[in-house]
Formats: structure tokens, sequence, C-alpha cells
């Protein structure tokens, strides 16, 4: 089995390139669901969070992730005590599931989809092969808008946030730029595949 991490800049379109690696044949364990799945009601972390956060919940019982990030983006202490109540319990379903395709496909190729791969130590299961997905400061400002409905403050906070660019592209083996059309993202996604079978084979 051969496992690759995959990251990038906020509203960089990574789960788009995430999208087509699966298309392509890869197993996708996507953080983010599970980080989803971790804070359902009745698991522990959602008790955790609203102990730590207040009023963040909905009026059934679910995060309220819009008043969530607004308490924790301007705040980096805020941002730590989330990932430490958070950020355990994914790593685990993340090792858990890859133990189950290690079973099922051993000759798989699993992609591992992690937003915040740099934001703090990855675990042990995260190989050094890394695609970091980019696109333009204003192309993401757009997308922030768009996706999520904020104003363009707050999506450059959220940008802010992060790791800077460079950063990212320094540690990365494989490169996707993302702010061009969909066939130049396609064309080098299918690129970096064939890199990647042809390792493996």
């Amino acid at each position: 089995m051969k496992v690759i991490a995959l990251t990038g800049g906020i509203a960089s379109g990574k789960s788009t390139v995430a999208r087509m690696l699966a298309d392509l044949g890869a197993e996708l364990i996507d953080a983010d669901v599970v980080a989803r799945e971790v804070v359902e009601p009745g698991q522990p972390a959602l008790a955790e969070i609203a102990a730590a956060f207040g009023d963040v919940l909905k009026p059934d019982g679910r995060l309220d992730r819009n008043r969530l990030a607004a308490a924790i983006f301007p705040d980096d202490a805020a941002r730590r005590r989330l990932n430490a109540i958070v950020h355990p319990r994914v790593r685990e379903r993340m090792r858990a599931t890859l133990r189950e395709i290690a079973r099922a496909r051993p000759s798989a190729i699993v992609v591992l989809d992690i937003p915040l791969l740099f934001e703090s130590p990855p675990p042990e299961f995260v190989p050094g092969d890394v695609i970091v997905v980019y696109a333009g400061t204003a192309t993401q400002i757009d997308r922030l808008i768009a996706r999520d409905g904020v104003s363009r403050e707050e999506a450059l906070r959220r940008l802010s946030a992060q790791r800077p660019l460079a950063e990212k592209l320094a540690r990365a083996r494989w490169m996707v730029d993302n702010g061009e059309s969909p066939e130049s993202t396609r064309n080098q996604v299918e690129r970096i595949w064939r890199a990647i079978l042809d390792e493996s084979t």
C-alpha cells in the first residue's frame, strides 16, 4: 500500500483535486469528513467543544460551524484548544481506516486529504510524499466569499490564520496550480497520478 498526503490553502480547490484522484483510482481518506464525524451529537468531542467555547451548538444539538469559526479564527489559543480536542480523535479514526484498507487492498494507493497538514506536527502515518494544491490569493478570497458567504475582511482573516503558501510549497513533492481552468488542473493531476503509479509498480 502506498500512502500520499494531499493538502493546500483554504479555498484552493483541494477537494476538487481529491475527487479527481479518487476518480483515477485512489482510496481517499478525507480528514474533514472524519472531523465532522467525531463532533456529531453524542460524540465526546462535541461535549468538550461546547464546554470550551460556550454557545456553539444549534438548537438541534449539532455543532454550529460558523459560530465556532468566528470564535477561533481570530484567536491562536482558541484554535490550539480546538485542535487538541479534535485532532487526536481524527487521527485515531484515520489510523483505523488505513489498517482496514491495508487488509482489504494491500496494493491500494491511499490519499490522505488533510487541510491543516502543516499546522501541527503530522501523525506518524503521514508520508513524506505530499501534494500541495494552490491558487492565487485573490482567487482564494473570491472562492471563500462565494462558498461561505463571509465578508472580504473575514476571508482575509481566515487566510492569514494559515501557514504561508510558500512554506507549504517548499515541503511539497508535487504541486497543483488550481487557479486556472478545470482542464489544466485535471492534466496536472493525471501527470502526478501516472508518476505515483510508476513508482508503485
